[in-house]
């Protein structure tokens, strides 16, 4: 007994010394931990989608609801401002001057392509619940993604430099020609401090800034309409009949070349995450799906609206005149003035307005994707502020560069434009072919996935529309195409001497020979090559019906 009593005292003596055991965390929390540092939103910025009505089966999507829709409205119209950027508005300007209203059908059908192509990338965002760089990291072997790394942070550095030289021309016109390019240039880069500033107020509270600057567009360029009166016959023509001549070719492939961003691409997978899914939830990705579908061709059809506009207007002013060969981005307002002189506000400053409004949104929108890109590729855990000044520093050094170099007439900024609009063209595959590579993979997309192209014709339903699978490739084949023709046109009409004449075909051979890889990577064509060089993805867990 007294044995028993000393044995006690010392097990209570012991528990009193030592420290009371701490349970490991388990393999569940560490994962998702992990998950959370990769989130493209934290969960506290999300918001938080709530059912107004319940459905009666709760394996399908609840009924339609407008308050919902507006609980998801906003990816959509933050990745619409790509169709609106000054590159594109320059595109538009010079398609409606060369060729007048004959390709405003071709401006229709490629603002469709691209919400096909968008969409595509919002079901990867919505169904994984990562965004497009993050799987990119996980897919391709390391040698792979560091390349297309490379080459999205080039689309995006080609990209801000028009947006910021956009934005600084029209600082210039509403300056009155007071600031020069480079100090122009200075300001519109500040818009990195806006977008942190308005970042910490909540992602509702910056998609609001992006609606009033895209309402700024549709007025100021609506208002151009209505002051320069286009033919609505010759609009409606335009838009119901095909046509298209050998003079207007290459207008009508920068139109369809200005529909696909690059850094657009993998920023939408990443947009769509700002609302609360569970990608396990059937039910809830489907109703996901059909929201941003709907909201997303808004936000397009609004964008072809503006596009419309500029068109038109140039269309109206300068189609078969002199001038129409000659106008660019720069000169653009002052050949507006000239033609139509001022009214109740004069239009070079309407102009100018609408031009600062495309490019302060698309250069916080590069912002935006510059650090998802950046981060899902390298896997960086970085602060917001940081990543925010690293991406912005990625593309206003080049960009100040080339203001100071190319501040001398408008003939070199014109050049510029069109290696610019190059370098974006010959980046398309490499944010196109991963995308569908993605999407067409059930270990990444589950039961959201599209059918592989050589399949037999089967049909999947894409957010809620029947579409045949082989559409998406198709769709990614025909921009390809037309822009493998820009590069060959601009590359026989530019490249001179020996040296640079090599240069190019080496870099062609490697450029080509890495997207052979990526095709075949994707199982389009059966290779061993792909086979043995891809990394085997973890089988994604099967989304119930709840």
């Amino acid at each position: 007994m007294e044995n028993d009593v000393k044995v006690a005292e010392k097990v209570e003596e012991a528990d009193r010394l030592l420290p009371p055991p701490q349970s490991l965390p388990s393999n569940s929390d560490e994962e998702e931990s992990e998950s959370e540092s990769e989130a493209a939103f934290e969960s506290r910025d999300k918001i938080v989608i709530v059912d107004f009505e319940s459905a009666g089966d709760p394996a399908a999507a609840p009924p339609f609801s407008w308050r919902k829709l507006w609980l998801f409205t906003g990816p959509g119209f933050l990745m619409s401002i790509a169709f609106l950027d000054p590159g594109n508005l320059e595109g538009d300007l010079q398609a409606g001057a060369i060729a007048g209203y004959s390709l405003l059908w071709l401006l229709m059908w490629a603002t469709a392509m691209g919400l096909l192509i968008q969409m595509l990338s919002a079901r990867v965002g919505v169904a994984t619940g990562r965004h497009l760089a993050e799987l990119c990291r996980d897919e391709y072997p390391a040698w792979a993604r560091y390349v297309l790394w490379s080459m999205a942070e080039l689309a995006l550095i080609g990209a801000d430099i028009q947006e910021v030289i956009g934005s600084a021309i029209a600082i210039q016109i509403l300056s009155r020609g007071v600031l020069p390019l480079w100090a122009a240039v200075v300001i519109t880069a500040s818009d990195c401090f806006l977008f942190l500033f308005l970042e910490n107020y909540g992602v509702r509270k910056l998609e609001a800034v992006f609606a009033v600057l895209i309402a700024t567009m549709g007025l100021s360029f609506a208002w151009m309409f209505g002051e320069t009166k286009p033919s609505g016959k010759e609009i409606m023509i335009g838009i119901l009949l095909p046509r298209l001549s050998s003079k207007t070719i290459r207008q009508a492939v920068g139109v369809v070349e200005c529909v696909i961003m690059p850094h657009n691409v993998f920023l939408h997978s990443a947009l769509v995450q700002s609302r609360q899914i569970d990608p396990k939830r059937k039910s809830r990705v489907q109703e996901a799906l059909n929201y941003y579908l709907i909201e997303s061709s808004l936000a397009l059809f609004i964008s072809f609206m503006i596009n419309l506009f500029v068109t038109t207007v140039f269309a109206k002013g300068f189609y078969g005149t002199e001038k129409a060969n000659n106008i660019g981005l720069v000169n653009a307002g002052q050949y507006l003035q000239e033609k139509f002189g001022g009214g109740l506000l004069p239009i070079l400053y309407i102009w100018g307005i609408g031009l600062l409004a495309a490019g302060q949104s698309s250069t916080i929108t590069g912002t935006y994707a510059g650090q998802f890109i950046m981060g899902g590729f390298l896997n960086l855990r970085l602060k917001k502020w940081m990543r925010a000044v690293i991406t912005r520093s990625c593309a206003i050094v080049p960009t100040m560069i080339v203001a100071i170099v190319f501040n001398t007439s408008e003939a070199s900024l014109d050049v510029l434009n069109e290696w610019l609009n190059v370098l974006q063209s010959v980046q398309i595959p490499f944010a196109l072919l991963p995308l569908l590579t993605l999407v067409s993979k059930e270990e990444v997309m589950g039961d959201f996935k599209i059918g592989p192209i050589l399949q037999l014709p089967q049909v999947c339903v894409l957010n809620g529309i029947e579409k045949h699978d082989r559409i998406a490739w198709t769709v990614a084949a025909l921009v390809m195409i037309i822009n493998g023709y820009l590069l060959l046109d601009f590359f026989v009409s530019e490249v001179n001497g020996f040296m640079f004449g090599v240069t190019v075909c080496v870099w062609t051979t490697a450029y080509v020979a890495f997207i052979v890889y990526l095709i075949s990577h994707s199982n389009f064509i059966p290779s061993p090559w792909s086979s043995s060089s891809s990394i085997e993805l973890p089988k994604r867990v099967t989304v119930s019906n709840s």
